[in-house]
């Protein structure tokens, strides 16, 4: 369990790329007329007219529009701004998370996780991570199971990182599928359950995961010497 969760625990850069409001990843539905502002920026700013898209960001930020909050703290990051720094770039990463946007909350975690632009700070990163989870984020969902799960930023609270883990894995995370099994199988945060293990680890095991087949087997004799 420890090893897998080594293998997961999120080392993500704010600077993946700039992203579009979208249902995954914004707050609620923009009006028409800033949504289309919003699409020909990034639309500019992918055709390499950075001067012109940021400034359309700037004017949708000062309109209270996350996710144009969000695109500056990227730029930011990416030092393509006049005068970009660190400060900045969380600043307005903040505010896009204050507004919302559900990609900044998560990669907000991830700046405090991994102290991209200052001191790492694990509690502000559990504290981001978790209201991204809530709002249906899958990465974020799995984020916050594992800072329940080891205690990283959160207390440890097993009930807490199965339910959080339990979320991710219906949402299709792999890692989740087969950390939720372990769970399950060793009764952690519940229960020692055989069947759901076995029902987990081989959902992980069909999306692609290495080591699921074997814990198949193992489960499989358990369940098979198992009086009941």
């Amino acid at each position: 369990m420890k090893t897998r969760l080594a293998m997961l625990i999120g080392t993500g850069c704010l600077c993946a790329g700039l992203l579009l409001a979208a249902p995954a990843s914004a707050a609620p539905p923009l009006p028409a007329a800033q949504q289309n502002r919003l699409d020909l920026a990034v639309l500019d700013y992918e055709s390499g007219h950075v001067d012109a898209a940021r400034g359309v960001f700037e004017a949708l930020a000062r309109e209270g529009i996350a996710a144009a909050q969000y695109n500056l703290a990227v730029m930011n990051a990416r030092g393509e701004m006049p005068h970009a720094s660190p400060a900045r770039a969380l600043r307005l990463l903040t505010q896009a998370a204050h507004g919302g946007f559900v990609t900044a909350q998560l990669m907000l975690g991830r700046a405090y996780e991994i102290g991209q632009f200052g001191p790492r700070d694990l509690k502000l990163a559990a504290r981001w991570y978790e209201v991204a989870a809530t709002a249906g984020s899958v990465e974020a969902q799995l984020e916050t199971g594992t800072a329940y799960y080891l205690g990283r930023g959160a207390p440890k609270a097993p009930t807490k990182a199965l339910h959080w883990y339990r979320e991710a894995a219906n949402g299709g995370d792999v890692g989740a599928q087969y950390l939720l099994a372990s769970m399950y199988e060793h009764g952690e945060g519940t229960e020692p359950d055989l069947r759901l293990a076995r029902y987990w680890y081989d959902i992980a095991a069909k999306n692609g995961d290495v080591a699921a087949p074997y814990k198949l087997r193992e489960i499989d004799a358990k369940i098979a010497a198992s009086p009941d």
